[in-house]
């Protein structure tokens, strides 16, 4: 299965995701692959420097992670793509509506009802609570996996 995280630039919240979820799907040997995108990212830039300091903090690197835009090639690659919050996934159904079917927010995902929301632009704390919410939802996403 494939999994694609969205989010706005790439830089951020799905890039964490993904390097949280490939963090986790070795450590469980699943098989599994994700990657993420943006609907607003250009090509090749750097992870936020708060993003990779959170995620080092948890034994994640993903400073060689590099920004790219979400393209409807990813999108029909990929069995499930998760977005960060619901205006993500409306921007991706208003384009392509065919695909309604794998697109869902990450927290709807799971059972919720929320956004992750953006922290860019915040502290390094701002990160770590986006880190968190977004680690304790991969691990529930996980957990729904295995189970089905």
């Amino acid at each position: 299965m494939k999994i694609l995280f969205v989010c706005t630039g790439n830089t951020c919240r799905s890039a964490m995701a993904e390097g949280i979820a490939k963090n986790l799907i070795q450590k469980e040997n699943l098989k599994l692959e994700v990657s993420s995108a943006g609907v607003f990212a250009p090509f090749g830039m750097a992870a936020s420097e708060n993003a990779i300091l959170a995620l080092s903090e948890m034994g994640i690197d993903i400073s060689s992670h590099l920004s790219r835009p979400l393209t409807k090639d990813l999108i029909e690659n990929s069995d499930l793509i998760l977005t960060m919050t619901k205006g993500h996934k409306e921007a991706i159904l208003s384009k392509y509506p065919q695909f309604s079917d794998k697109v869902f927010t990450l927290m709807e995902y799971i059972g919720e009802d929320l956004d992750i929301e953006d922290p860019f632009g915040g502290d390094i704390d701002v990160y770590r609570a986006s880190a968190n919410q977004i680690k304790q939802a991969i691990e529930i996403l996980l957990k729904k996996l295995k189970e089905s």
